[in-house]
C-alpha cells in the first residue's frame, strides 16, 4: 500500500470509529477517497434487488442514481461478482457516460461472504489511472464498509 493509500486508510478508520449514521459514514468515506490523486468522483451504490442505488458520492454529480444489474461497468461488476478496472472508458461499450471528462473507472464490490451488498465506483479524468494497488486498497475499504449494509 502506498503512502497516500495508507493515510486515506487511517482517515477512513477514524471516520468509521465516529459511529455516525450509515449514510453519513458512507459520505465521509467518499470525501476521503476523492482526495486521492486521480480519484475525480467517488460513488457508493447499494444493491437493492436487481438495481444499484446511489447512497453517497463526492466529486462530480451523476445522473446515474439507479443502475440495473448488468448495465454499465457497475452492473457488470454485479453480474461478475468481481472488481472491474477499465483503463479507457471510451473503448468499453459497457460504459455509461456520466461526464465527458472521465477517462477510466474502477468498481470494487462490497461483499459479505458471497453476498454482493454494494460497490465503490471511482472515476478518473486520467486514462489508465487505476491498477492492482488501487484495487487492493479499495477492497480493504470495501471490507470495512460491509457492516454498514
Amino acid at each position: 500500500m502506498n503512502l497516500e493509500h495508507q493515510l486515506a486508510s487511517d482517515d477512513i478508520r477514524s471516520a468509521l470509529r465516529a459511529l455516525k449514521p450509515p449514510l453519513q459514514s458512507l459520505a465521509d468515506v467518499c470525501r476521503i477517497l476523492q482526495r486521492l490523486p486521480g480519484y475525480t468522483g467517488v460513488y457508493i451504490y447499494a444493491l437493492e434487488g436487481d438495481t444499484l442505488v446511489l447512497k453517497a458520492f463526492h466529486g462530480r454529480p451523476t445522473e446515474h442514481t439507479r443502475i440495473p444489474a448488468g448495465k454499465g461497468i457497475c452492473g457488470a461488476s454485479v453480474q461478475a461478482r468481481a472488481s472491474m478496472i477499465v483503463a479507457d472508458v471510451a473503448s468499453d461499450s459497457r460504459y455509461l457516460a456520466c461526464n465527458i471528462e472521465t477517462r477510466s473507472e474502477i468498481v470494487v464490490p462490497i461483499l459479505r461472504g458471497e453476498a454482493y451488498l454494494a460497490q465503490i465506483d471511482v472515476d478518473s479524468d486520467d486514462t489508465g489511472a487505476f491498477g492492482a494497488d488501487d484495487e487492493a486498497f479499495l477492497a480493504e475499504v470495501a471490507a470495512r464498509l460491509a457492516p454498514l449494509f
